[in-house]
């Protein structure tokens, strides 16, 4: 009896030190896999805010995160002072990483969720398809980039860069999920319903645009601050598949 005993005590022994071990192994993996990660910390709505709010008023409607650097959105706001005198330029969802181009100066503003196209520019709309138009993300402020596709010619070019969405009508998109810190990210119905997106345009770009959406099919692409946009050129049914995309 006494050996049953004294052999029970061993083994629950044993077993407590390993539990032990293996929780200090499993301590260790996350310390070692999290020091492999590098984070930074991005400003994220934490409250609806909506558009028109003024930047001063967000100190109590945002909250900071850290999250894995190559997940920061471009374009981030980590510091509110930078948006000081600013107003929000549409409706801000909670997930959402605070973005510079969703705001603006009060005086740019001609109605709630525009914002003035640029000097000398004209504005022209273009009826989109959500999955034409970043699924319905984009928002007056926001940068794009202008891709046409040729159905005659067979071709497809980026034909503008860095324009400036100055109004978005229809097409909402989908509200991201709470504690969700990428937009590009968040999962959901896309909207079914196409999109008025209105760009600021120089004459001979309003051109190409209208060009393309008489002659083919247009594509906008989101390009805030940073994109690079290099390496672009006129593809062909030859040339698509020859090219080093690497």
């Amino acid at each position: 009896m006494r050996r049953r005993l004294l052999a029970a005590t061993a083994a629950l022994l044993l077993t407590a030190a390993g539990t032990v071990v293996l929780l200090a192994y499993v301590r260790g993996a996350d310390a070692r896999a999290l020091a492999g990660v590098q984070t930074v910390d991005v400003l994220v709505v934490d409250q609806p805010v909506a558009a028109g709010t003024p930047a001063g008023e967000l100190a109590a409607l945002v909250r900071t995160e850290q999250v894995p650097a190559k997940a920061a959105v471009p374009g981030g706001v980590t510091d509110l002072g930078d948006l000081a005198g600013q107003v929000a330029t549409t409706d801000l969802q909670p997930g959402e990483q605070l973005l510079a181009a969703r705001f603006a100066a009060p005086e740019d503003l001609t109605a709630p969720g525009t914002v003035a196209a640029p000097d000398g520019a004209a504005e022209v709309s273009l009826l989109l398809e959500p999955q034409r138009a970043v699924g319905g993300r984009l928002a007056a402020g926001d940068t794009v980039g202008v891709h046409v596709s040729l159905v005659e010619g067979k071709t497809t070019h980026s034909v503008l860069h860095g324009v400036l969405v100055t109004q978005v009508q229809g097409g909402p998109s989908a509200t991201p999920d709470a504690g969700t810190a990428d937009t590009a990210s968040v999962g959901g119905a896309a909207p079914t319903t196409s999109l008025l997106v209105t760009l600021g345009l120089r004459a001979e770009q309003a051109e190409a645009v209208v060009f393309g959406m008489e002659q083919g099919t247009v594509w906008l692409s989101l390009e805030p601050e940073g994109t690079d946009t290099s390496g672009t050129e006129v593809l062909t049914p030859g040339t698509v598949y020859s090219k080093d995309y690497s």
